[in-house]
Formats: structure tokens, sequence, C-alpha cells
């Protein structure tokens, strides 16, 4: 899946095939994170959203591993989350937003979470949304995730990660121009 097109967010039919695959291999291995969910409904959704399937493709190309972990009923929706037992490794090392970006005066990282989730069309999962995906599976155990950041806290130059030791989820914080090798981020999508 390392394809890809930059100029159109599409994805050929062998990409389209290849990602359909990998995506209901991982549904049917992890059950517990959709309980009473159907892949023939999940596939249906999928492939009247060629939009959606790309940013899933781009979830996936770097190492985020989606799955499915609820369906609104109101919306009619499936949502996707990055279930890599580690931050994904494809989007590490990458300072909070574009202000922290252009706030470092050397060294400064490739891109910055939140517009590397804007280019791949996906949300950084928020503090609320990352603890609900930990009662799904033990994950960022060695690493930890980028998660949205209150504005307040933004204002004040910082930013909230968390991650996963001694069987505790933890929140910290961190300037937002910080990066580090093991600090990536976890997005969502609707389908």
């Amino acid at each position: 899946m390392n394809n890809r097109n930059d100029n159109q967010k599409e994805l050929s039919p062998a990409q389209q095939d290849e990602l359909l695959t990998a995506l209901k291999d991982r549904f049917e291995q992890n059950m517990n994170r959709h309980a009473g969910l159907e892949w023939a409904k999940v596939e249906e959704k999928l492939e009247a959203n060629p939009e959606k399937l790309w940013s899933l493709n781009e979830m996936e190309r770097t190492g985020g591993e989606p799955d499915v972990v609820g369906y609104d009923e109101k919306t009619a929706e499936y949502t996707f989350y990055d279930c890599a037992e580690q931050s994904p490794n494809g989007r590490r090392s990458l300072c909070y937003d574009r202000a922290a970006w252009e706030s470092r005066k050397a060294n400064k990282p490739e891109s910055s979470a939140l517009e590397m989730a804007a280019s791949m069309g996906i949300e950084m999962l928020t503090e609320e949304q990352y603890r609900t995906l930990q009662t799904l599976g033990d994950f960022d155990t060695k690493t930890s995730s980028w998660v949205q950041t209150p504005t307040k806290i933004r204002q004040l130059g910082g930013a909230i990660f968390c991650d996963r030791r001694y069987d505790h989820v933890f929140t910290y914080h961190n300037g937002a121009e910080s990066y580090y090798a093991a600090r990536g981020f976890r997005g969502w999508l609707k389908v």
C-alpha cells in the first residue's frame, strides 16, 4: 500500500482491493473492538465512499492499522480509530501544530501532527477518544501519542499527549514545539 497518488485522493482498483482485504482481516481478528457489527455492511459503506477509503489507506500506509471501533445509529456511520499497538511509526517525530513548527529556530521536524492529520483527511483523537481506545486493548506501552489539545492549554504554548504505562493511561503536557522519535499521533475517521 505504499503507492499513492498525491494529486488525486482516490485509490486504484488494486489498491482498493488490497486495503479492503487488510481491513477485513483486521476486523475479523479483533471482534472485541466491534461486537455485533458485520463486515459486509462496513464494506458496503466503504465502497460507497472512495474518498474515505483514500484516508483509511493513508492511515494504513503510515502504520496506524485502522479498525472499526463503533457505529453511530443516528448518522449510520462507522468509526475507525488507529489501532496499531504503538503510535503509528510513519507519524512520529512531529511537533503538535504549524505554529509550534514555525516557532522552532533550529532542528525543525518534517511536519506537525495536526497538519499531517488534515492532509490525510482524518482528525487526531481527543483525550476522551484515546481513553476509549485503551478499553479495547493495551496501546502505546512503549510510545506516546499527541491528542487534541484544549485551546486554553495551546494558547499558553503547551500541548497534551497520552500513553499507557503500569497498566494505567496517563495524560501529560509538553511544549507544543517538542517532538520525539517515540511520539506520534492517532487518528479517527467516520465513514
